[in-house]
């Protein structure tokens, strides 16, 4: 039996994707900071990780010992909770971070800010990918999908703003493309991907525009995706639709 973990399991497209794992016939190991009863129920491994700890990361890796890893999803961070008024709190997750709009303008951003921002949405895939890579070695066919955002496309860049959420998206974007070129000629595909806009906690506000999606239809259409590309499209930013996306 082939084998996943997939971050940001519990809930939104990690949650989706989890399911649509394990319909495929693959060992899942369903990974999130918090964890529900519901993963294990559905057939999977629930796990609690936070991919800005690196012990946590250390105990998946042990975990797992030296089993083959066949697929990597990068998917989703942790719970952070923004203070707006004395006694009023958003906690949002998934997907990475996005800060509160109003706290990621260039008045208003902070060295904090990004940190956070940039050890979910950044740091995080890359310290576990490397925790995991040499159950990824062991795979005759390893993937790595790091789900990112179009946010981060610099070319694409026309509203500007949301200086913490995009500037890291941008560097996940960059990270995964010297994933690819690194492991190449290791044999292991990595892809970026955008889910475009899908019904999560991560941006409430989205849940009203026409075009977002609820988060089964996104992780659908990704895994569509993901079963399409090969090698030679490894490295490169792809829309959920199948578009490929600029840097």
């Amino acid at each position: 039996m082939p084998t996943a973990v997939v971050t940001g399991a519990n809930s939104g497209i990690g949650n989706a994707l989890t399911k649509i794992l394990i319909s495929e016939k693959y060992e899942v190991y369903a990974c999130d900071i918090n964890i529900s009863p519901s993963l294990e129920s559905m057939g999977a491994r629930p796990i609690t990780l936070d991919v800005t700890d690196q012990s946590s990361v250390t105990s998946l890796k042990a975990r797992l010992s030296d089993r083959p890893l066949d697929i990597l999803f990068n998917v989703a961070g942790r719970y952070l909770c923004f203070l707006l008024s004395n006694v009023v709190y958003l906690t949002i997750k998934l997907l990475g971070i996005m800060p509160p709009k109003s706290e990621d303008t260039l008045e208003a951003i902070t060295s904090s800010l990004l940190v956070r921002t940039f050890s979910t949405n950044a740091f995080g895939p890359l310290l576990l990918t490397q925790a995991l890579l040499p159950n990824l070695l062991a795979s005759k066919s390893p993937r790595v999908y790091n789900v990112s955002s179009r946010v981060g496309s610099i070319a694409d860049n026309s509203s500007g703003g949301a200086f913490a959420y995009r500037s890291s998206k941008a560097a996940l974007n960059a990270i995964s493309k010297s994933m690819a070129v690194d492991l190449k000629d290791k044999g292991v595909i990595v892809l970026i991907l955008h889910p475009g806009i899908v019904k999560t906690g991560l941006d409430p506000t989205s849940h009203k525009m026409d075009a977002a999606v609820e988060p089964e239809v996104a992780a659908k259409e990704l895994w569509e995706v993901c079963k399409s590309k090969g090698m030679e499209e490894s490295g490169r930013f792809w829309h959920r639709t199948g578009e490929e996306l600029p840097w």
